[in-house]
């Protein structure tokens, strides 16, 4: 079995305790959607739909509901991530944890404006190299990179 990459750094002081987040990697007419997020500590951030993982829900499920509440949209998920990285992370509530990050890819099912409840978060649709670098997260970028490095080795002739 790989080694999950570990992304971030400690601060001094405080804990980081294990939280499970899935994040998707949504892909329609070529763009990648991403949301831009209005942080009151980092300013204004793109980041891949997802989040944390609630009790009782699998990573798929909770990459799912997670993309309802911040971009609008319904997806069907991939049954198994894609990719896994962990990050160092600190939320705008000052909350510290290692974000265990499982990947997956998606697709849009439909647009579901009623189940956005992130006001703070914003669909945007970027080419996939474009969010590779506006990604603010280093386990997000590090992930878009092995997904299109996966995407170009399965082309044919690739």
């Amino acid at each position: 079995m790989r080694a999950v990459p570990q992304f971030g750094v400690r601060e001094a002081g405080q804990d980081y305790p294990d939280r499970p987040t899935a994040f998707a990697l949504i892909v329609r007419d070529g763009q990648l959607g991403v949301v831009q997020v209005e942080s009151r500590q980092r300013g204004r951030v793109i980041d891949l739909p997802g989040g944390g993982v609630d009790p009782g829900e699998s990573a798929a499920q909770g990459v799912a509901r997670e993309c309802g509440e911040e971009a609008g949209l319904r997806v069907t998920v991939e049954a198994e991530p894609f990719a896994r990285a962990d990050q160092f992370f600190v939320n705008d509530d000052g909350w510290a944890h290692n974000s265990r990050g499982q990947f997956f890819e998606a697709r849009v099912a439909a647009e579901a404006p009623e189940l956005k409840v992130e006001d703070d978060h914003t669909l945007v649709w970027m080419p996939p190299q474009a969010a590779l670098v506006a990604l603010d997260r280093e386990a997000h970028a590090w992930a878009v990179a092995a997904w299109l490095r996966r995407l170009e080795r399965t082309r044919p002739n690739g």
